[in-house]
Protein backbone atom coordinates (compact mmCIF):
# COMPACT_ATOMS: atom_id res chain seq x y z
CA UNK A 1 0.00 0.00 0.00
CA UNK A 2 1.28 3.52 -0.76
CA UNK A 3 2.41 5.55 2.19
CA UNK A 4 -0.07 8.11 3.53
CA UNK A 5 1.18 11.46 2.30
CA UNK A 6 -0.45 14.60 3.68
CA UNK A 7 -0.70 17.77 1.54
CA UNK A 8 2.00 20.24 2.45
CA UNK A 9 4.46 17.55 3.54
CA UNK A 10 7.61 17.25 1.42
CA UNK A 11 8.09 14.04 -0.54
CA UNK A 12 11.30 12.45 0.71
CA UNK A 13 13.44 11.11 -2.15
CA UNK A 14 16.48 8.83 -2.23
CA UNK A 15 18.61 9.17 -5.36
CA UNK A 16 20.94 6.38 -6.57
CA UNK A 17 23.15 7.37 -9.51
CA UNK A 18 26.83 6.53 -10.01
CA UNK A 19 27.72 9.51 -12.20
CA UNK A 20 28.45 12.37 -9.85
CA UNK A 21 27.54 15.17 -12.23
CA UNK A 22 24.22 13.56 -13.15
CA UNK A 23 23.43 12.80 -9.51
CA UNK A 24 24.17 16.36 -8.45
CA UNK A 25 22.11 17.84 -11.28
CA UNK A 26 19.11 15.64 -10.53
CA UNK A 27 19.30 16.41 -6.82
CA UNK A 28 19.50 20.14 -7.52
CA UNK A 29 16.62 20.16 -10.01
CA UNK A 30 14.35 17.97 -7.90
CA UNK A 31 15.19 20.04 -4.83
CA UNK A 32 13.82 23.11 -6.62
CA UNK A 33 10.38 21.52 -6.65
CA UNK A 34 8.38 22.97 -3.72
CA UNK A 35 7.11 19.59 -2.51
CA UNK A 36 10.19 17.38 -3.02
CA UNK A 37 13.22 16.95 -0.75
CA UNK A 38 16.21 14.80 -1.70
CA UNK A 39 17.13 13.26 1.66
CA UNK A 40 19.84 10.83 0.51
CA UNK A 41 22.21 10.33 -2.42
CA UNK A 42 24.23 7.17 -3.09
CA UNK A 43 26.64 6.20 -5.85
CA UNK A 44 26.57 2.39 -5.65
CA UNK A 45 23.87 -0.24 -5.53
CA UNK A 46 25.03 -1.83 -2.28
CA UNK A 47 24.36 1.44 -0.41
CA UNK A 48 20.70 1.78 -1.43
CA UNK A 49 18.95 -0.38 1.15
CA UNK A 50 21.01 0.90 4.11
CA UNK A 51 20.35 4.51 3.06
CA UNK A 52 16.63 3.80 2.75
CA UNK A 53 16.48 2.28 6.21
CA UNK A 54 18.27 5.29 7.71
CA UNK A 55 16.53 8.12 5.84
CA UNK A 56 13.10 6.52 5.27
CA UNK A 57 12.39 8.04 1.82
CA UNK A 58 8.92 8.01 0.32
CA UNK A 59 10.33 7.36 -3.16
CA UNK A 60 13.65 5.86 -4.31
CA UNK A 61 14.94 6.90 -7.74
CA UNK A 62 17.29 4.15 -8.85
CA UNK A 63 19.60 3.81 -11.82
CA UNK A 64 19.98 0.23 -13.08
CA UNK A 65 23.66 -0.10 -13.91
CA UNK A 66 25.36 0.77 -10.62
CA UNK A 67 28.68 -0.39 -9.14
CA UNK A 68 28.64 -3.51 -6.93
CA UNK A 69 24.91 -4.15 -7.25
CA UNK A 70 22.27 -3.28 -9.83
CA UNK A 71 19.35 -1.02 -9.07
CA UNK A 72 17.02 -3.88 -10.01
CA UNK A 73 18.50 -6.15 -7.35
CA UNK A 74 18.27 -3.35 -4.80
CA UNK A 75 14.65 -2.70 -5.76
CA UNK A 76 13.74 -6.28 -4.98
CA UNK A 77 15.31 -6.02 -1.52
CA UNK A 78 13.68 -2.65 -0.87
CA UNK A 79 10.31 -4.31 -1.39
CA UNK A 80 11.12 -6.58 1.56
CA UNK A 81 13.09 -4.21 3.81
CA UNK A 82 11.28 -0.89 3.19
CA UNK A 83 7.85 -1.74 1.74
CA UNK A 84 6.56 1.82 2.25
CA UNK A 85 9.19 3.17 -0.15
CA UNK A 86 8.01 3.36 -3.74
CA UNK A 87 10.67 2.61 -6.36
CA UNK A 88 11.04 4.52 -9.60
CA UNK A 89 13.68 3.24 -12.03
CA UNK A 90 15.42 6.02 -13.93
CA UNK A 91 17.88 4.81 -16.55
CA UNK A 92 19.76 5.66 -19.71
CA UNK A 93 19.05 2.21 -21.09
CA UNK A 94 15.43 1.85 -22.18
CA UNK A 95 15.57 -1.89 -22.78
CA UNK A 96 12.38 -3.97 -22.80
CA UNK A 97 13.91 -6.70 -20.64
CA UNK A 98 14.85 -4.14 -18.00
CA UNK A 99 11.24 -2.97 -17.77
CA UNK A 100 9.94 -6.48 -17.20
CA UNK A 101 12.58 -7.15 -14.56
CA UNK A 102 11.85 -3.83 -12.85
CA UNK A 103 8.15 -4.62 -12.58
CA UNK A 104 8.95 -8.11 -11.26
CA UNK A 105 11.18 -6.49 -8.63
CA UNK A 106 8.27 -4.37 -7.45
CA UNK A 107 9.13 -1.05 -9.07
CA UNK A 108 6.26 1.41 -9.40
CA UNK A 109 7.69 3.19 -12.41
CA UNK A 110 10.28 3.15 -15.17
CA UNK A 111 11.51 6.24 -17.00
CA UNK A 112 14.48 7.04 -19.24
CA UNK A 113 16.80 9.89 -18.30
CA UNK A 114 16.32 12.01 -21.40
CA UNK A 115 12.93 13.34 -20.25
CA UNK A 116 12.38 16.76 -18.65
CA UNK A 117 12.73 17.09 -14.88
CA UNK A 118 9.12 18.26 -14.69
CA UNK A 119 8.04 14.86 -16.00
CA UNK A 120 10.21 13.14 -13.41
CA UNK A 121 8.74 15.26 -10.62
CA UNK A 122 5.22 14.37 -11.77
CA UNK A 123 6.19 10.70 -11.82
CA UNK A 124 7.47 10.95 -8.22
CA UNK A 125 4.14 12.41 -7.13
CA UNK A 126 2.13 9.86 -9.08
CA UNK A 127 3.88 6.75 -7.78
CA UNK A 128 3.38 8.03 -4.24
CA UNK A 129 -0.38 7.97 -4.77
CA UNK A 130 -0.23 4.34 -5.87
CA UNK A 131 -0.01 4.80 -9.64
CA UNK A 132 2.37 2.91 -11.91
CA UNK A 133 4.27 5.19 -14.28
CA UNK A 134 6.02 3.72 -17.33
CA UNK A 135 7.51 5.38 -20.39
CA UNK A 136 4.87 4.68 -23.09
CA UNK A 137 7.31 3.82 -25.88
CA UNK A 138 9.18 1.43 -23.65
CA UNK A 139 5.96 -0.24 -22.50
CA UNK A 140 4.99 -0.90 -26.12
CA UNK A 141 8.44 -2.29 -26.90
CA UNK A 142 8.34 -4.59 -23.88
CA UNK A 143 4.97 -6.00 -24.89
CA UNK A 144 6.15 -6.74 -28.42
CA UNK A 145 9.47 -8.21 -27.27
CA UNK A 146 7.94 -10.80 -24.97
CA UNK A 147 9.55 -12.30 -21.86
CA UNK A 148 13.18 -13.36 -21.57
CA UNK A 149 13.78 -16.87 -22.93
CA UNK A 150 16.62 -17.43 -20.47
CA UNK A 151 16.20 -19.27 -17.20
CA UNK A 152 17.56 -17.78 -13.98
CA UNK A 153 20.41 -20.30 -13.96
CA UNK A 154 21.33 -19.56 -17.57
CA UNK A 155 21.51 -15.89 -16.65
CA UNK A 156 23.74 -16.71 -13.68
CA UNK A 157 26.14 -18.63 -15.91
CA UNK A 158 26.25 -15.89 -18.54
CA UNK A 159 26.93 -13.24 -15.90
CA UNK A 160 29.69 -15.33 -14.34
CA UNK A 161 31.36 -15.85 -17.72
CA UNK A 162 30.96 -12.26 -18.92
CA UNK A 163 34.50 -11.15 -18.06
CA UNK A 164 36.24 -13.95 -19.91
CA UNK A 165 36.17 -16.47 -17.05
CA UNK A 166 36.87 -20.04 -18.05
CA UNK A 167 34.30 -22.81 -17.73
CA UNK A 168 36.26 -24.08 -14.73
CA UNK A 169 36.14 -20.63 -13.12
CA UNK A 170 32.38 -20.37 -13.64
CA UNK A 171 31.82 -23.88 -12.31
CA UNK A 172 33.80 -23.13 -9.15
CA UNK A 173 32.06 -19.80 -8.59
CA UNK A 174 28.55 -21.21 -8.98
CA UNK A 175 29.28 -24.60 -7.38
CA UNK A 176 28.35 -26.49 -10.55
CA UNK A 177 30.09 -29.14 -12.57
CA UNK A 178 31.90 -28.06 -15.72
CA UNK A 179 29.58 -30.16 -17.88
CA UNK A 180 26.55 -28.45 -16.34
CA UNK A 181 28.06 -25.03 -17.06
CA UNK A 182 28.68 -26.04 -20.68
CA UNK A 183 25.07 -27.21 -20.98
CA UNK A 184 23.74 -23.90 -19.63
CA UNK A 185 26.02 -21.93 -21.93
CA UNK A 186 24.97 -24.00 -24.93
CA UNK A 187 21.29 -23.45 -24.09
CA UNK A 188 21.82 -19.69 -23.66
CA UNK A 189 23.68 -19.43 -26.96
CA UNK A 190 20.86 -21.25 -28.73
CA UNK A 191 18.12 -19.14 -27.14
CA UNK A 192 19.87 -15.88 -28.00
CA UNK A 193 20.54 -16.98 -31.58
CA UNK A 194 24.24 -16.27 -31.25
CA UNK A 195 27.44 -18.17 -32.10
CA UNK A 196 29.33 -18.15 -28.81
CA UNK A 197 29.06 -17.11 -25.21
CA UNK A 198 30.60 -13.68 -25.79
CA UNK A 199 27.89 -12.89 -28.32
CA UNK A 200 25.27 -14.44 -26.04
CA UNK A 201 26.27 -12.15 -23.17
CA UNK A 202 26.22 -9.12 -25.48
CA UNK A 203 22.79 -9.98 -26.85
CA UNK A 204 21.31 -10.74 -23.45
CA UNK A 205 22.57 -7.42 -22.09
CA UNK A 206 21.28 -5.54 -25.12
CA UNK A 207 17.83 -7.01 -24.54
CA UNK A 208 17.96 -6.22 -20.82
CA UNK A 209 17.82 -9.89 -19.79
CA UNK A 210 20.98 -9.66 -17.65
Amino acid sequence: MPRDHRPGKSIRVLLAEDQGMMRGALALLLGMEPDIEVVAQVASGDAIVDAALVHRPDVALLDIELPVRSGLDAAAELREQAPDCRVLILTTFGRPGYLRRAMEAGAAGFLVKDGPVEELARAVRRVLTGETVVDPALAAAALSAGPSPLTARECDVLKASADGATVADVAAKLHLSESTVRNYLSAAIGKTGTRNRTEAVREARQQGWL
